[in-house]
């Protein structure tokens, strides 16, 4: 299967702004000008890091009743499964994000320990690794057939079932449309996981997210250079219009804009290097599809649940972890924040109380979300394993 270097589509746009003072802004805004807040390519992997595997499924069977022919699913792991196959942790990615979507999480000493966990990092149907409208060749492009979260979560049963033998799961860990299939994963299969941690995540798609797809797709789509996804080369306009509407508008807050531009006019020439910077990193046609299954979303349609979200919801019997960003405007913060009402063993938390981050808060690249993160899942994650004991 060809590797193409995806962006990380709602990954890297964060800072973590303090109202306490000038200092802060300062800092914040050396953050920027370093580039930390761009979204960026996800790193090429090296020899250091562990190498892609593919699990071939055959054909995929959607809960629409069509297929992806010729299916295979990427992922890569870290550390050791033990002999009692207890340590695994499950991790599913962000919408245009791929297995290193949170590498900021992983590592010795940090939340997700390779000395500890055995850690599972998939790649989503359509992200462009696993098998995409941009790399299948049975049904390339638009032939590609629309899917669901549902038929990410049911790729990703099958291979911790089928190729890997996994009958249970310490967690099951995402960011953004990653924790909206992690709320997933908890309705569909409540017996397979000890624990859930989503992070600025949906139960049910709310309109106002659904717009700001819409309006991703028509930029990309009303771009003549996409020729009905036929495209030769990136369609430049389209994707220049997407990059805005969703990674610099609704994967941003105007506090963080605040606290980047003192002239508001300078925003304009950094604009258009953002653009540019994602035009060889991005498939318009993978990202279309990706949006579809993001908008359609909600637990609730789960077979046996009749639409009833809040009946779907109060199914999951894992205890949970529900991470909401402060002025979140792709995942608003209501929406997840209603939705744990209705979850029986439930923690909610603001990323970084006090700052104003929005939907970035979980992207990985601001010290002090990043430190917030890392700090309140890892003693989650103690918590649920008392300590490493159940692992043994």
């Amino acid at each position: 299967m060809h590797l193409r270097r995806h962006f990380q589509a709602v990954a890297l746009f964060e800072n973590a702004p303090d109202p306490s003072g000038e200092l802060h802004m300062k800092r914040l805004g050396y953050l920027f000008a370093a580039g930390l807040l761009l979204a960026q390519p996800a790193a090429a992997h090296n020899p250091q890091q562990p190498p892609h595997q593919f699990y071939s499924e055959g054909d995929l069977k959607l809960e629409s009743g069509e297929a992806i022919k010729d299916f295979s699913i990427s992922y890569v792991t870290h550390g050791t499964l033990n002999a009692r196959k207890s340590n695994a942790i499950l991790m599913v990615t962000a919408v245009g994000g791929n297995h290193h979507r949170i590498d900021f999480m992983i590592g010795p000493g940090k939340p997700l320990d390779p000395d500890k966990y055995f850690i599972i990092c998939t790649d989503a149907i359509a992200n462009g690794f696993t098998t995409s409208p941009s790399n299948s060749k049975s049904q390339p492009r638009m032939q590609f057939p629309k899917f669901a979260i549902r038929d990410m979560v049911e790729s990703q049963y099958r291979l911790m079932k089928e190729k890997l033998g996994i009958d249970h799961v310490v967690a099951v860990i995402g960011p953004s449309m990653g924790g909206m299939q992690v709320l997933q994963w908890g309705v569909s299969h409540p017996d397979y996981m000890d624990a859930l941690v989503a992070m600025v995540p949906l139960a049910k798609t709310p309109g106002w997210t659904v717009a700001v797809l819409e309006a991703s797709r028509k930029a990309i789509m009303n771009d003549p250079a996409w020729k009905d996804g036929n495209y030769d080369a990136p369609p430049e306009k389209g994707v220049r219009l997407w990059r805005d509407i969703l990674n610099l508008l609704a994967a941003r807050t105007p506090d963080m804009y605040a606290a980047q531009f003192k002239n508001g006019m300078d925003v304009l020439p950094w604009m258009e290097q953002q653009e540019t910077a994602v035009l060889k990193a991005f498939d318009a046609n993978d990202w279309i599809y990706q949006t579809w299954a993001y908008e359609r979303h909600d637990v609730g349609t789960t077979p046996g649940f009749n639409g009833d979200t809040a009946k779907a919801l109060a199914s999951i019997k894992a205890r949970t972890l529900i991470l909401t960003g402060t002025k979140d405007l792709l995942n608003p913060e209501f929406e997840p924040q209603q939705a744990g009402k209705n979850i029986a063993d439930v923690k909610m938390m603001t990323i970084s109380p006090g700052t104003v981050t929005g939907h970035a808060s979980a992207g990985g690249a601001i010290p002090s979300d990043v430190e917030f993160l890392n700090r309140e899942t890892g003693a989650f994650l103690d918590t649920v394993t008392e300590g490493g004991k159940k692992l043994n």
